[in-house]
């Protein structure tokens, strides 16, 4: 039986450890048939051991998204391991501790600065640095936290992924013309090491497994990565520029 990705050859960017939803998202897509290049920040060797344990052991590219050179040069990086891409992957966000759970008012504007490069302008950057390698049909895929409220603690990562959800949209408008689509998965809370660092993350979790009508497992990153999978794949052919919930139904109750 065919898989779902078959013949796709997709960049994922964001992982850290096997606990990343951009893991398990590479893993689905393997499993789908999908043909998978990684990128790795800073501990490059930690990245490049997690990658192993995918079904089928896959190459990591270094990428830092502040790093014009490394933006400039990663088509070319890329090409060494497949021809093009079908698909593209963004789960990249930090913030500056400043920027998460403590009083917003505070943070200084170099800490928001960073925020916002890292979590929201390179997703235009990745994307544009890509944009050799894409072909009509592509797909673009932004791993997104719901920015419609103002969430406990979220403080200005909140804001940076109301930008991120904004260039979502340009991107799509800018992007169509060329048969690419971009969209974003909009995910509860999962237990990664990212959301550790993230002042309330425990409260959060509680209250989503306690609120989601279809039920929410903060240790389960699959249904979010079949759902990156399913958006990658050609069955949304027509649907772009969209945001896609998958937080087993808490963001239609207004929390």
């Amino acid at each position: 039986m065919t898989g779902l990705l078959e013949g796709k050859r997709l960049l994922i960017t964001g992982v850290i450890t096997d606990a990343s939803i951009a893991f398990h998202v590479a893993r689905v897509a393997q499993e789908q048939g999908a043909e998978v290049v990684l990128t790795g920040f800073g501990r490059m060797s930690l990245v490049t051991r997690i990658a192993q344990r995918l079904p089928k052991p896959a190459p990591v590219v270094e990428l830092d998204v502040q790093n014009q050179e490394h933006l400039d040069t990663l088509a070319d990086r890329v090409r060494e391991h497949v021809d093009g891409l079908d698909g593209v992957v963004h789960a990249i966000g930090f913030a500056p501790a400043s920027c998460l759970g403590a009083p917003f008012m505070d943070a200084p504007w170099e800490d928001v600065s960073k925020a916002m490069h890292v979590s929201a302008y390179s997703y235009k950057a990745l994307v544009q640095a890509a944009r050799p390698l894409l072909t009509h049909g592509s797909s673009v895929v932004g791993l997104d936290f719901d920015a419609r409220q103002a969430w406990p603690a979220y403080n200005w990562m909140g804001a940076a992924k109301a930008a991120f959800e904004s260039i979502n949209r340009y991107m799509a408008r800018d992007l169509g013309p060329d048969g690419i689509r971009v969209n974003l998965i909009s995910a509860g809370p999962v237990r990664t090491m990212a959301a550790k660092s993230i002042p309330g993350f425990a409260e959060l979790e509680k209250m989503w497994g306690e609120k989601a009508p279809l039920g929410w497992d903060v240790e389960d990153a699959e249904p979010v990565a079949k759902s990156v999978c399913g958006l990658l794949s050609d069955f949304f052919p027509a649907t772009t520029g969209s945001m896609v919930f998958v937080d087993g139904g808490v963001h239609f109750l207004g929390l």
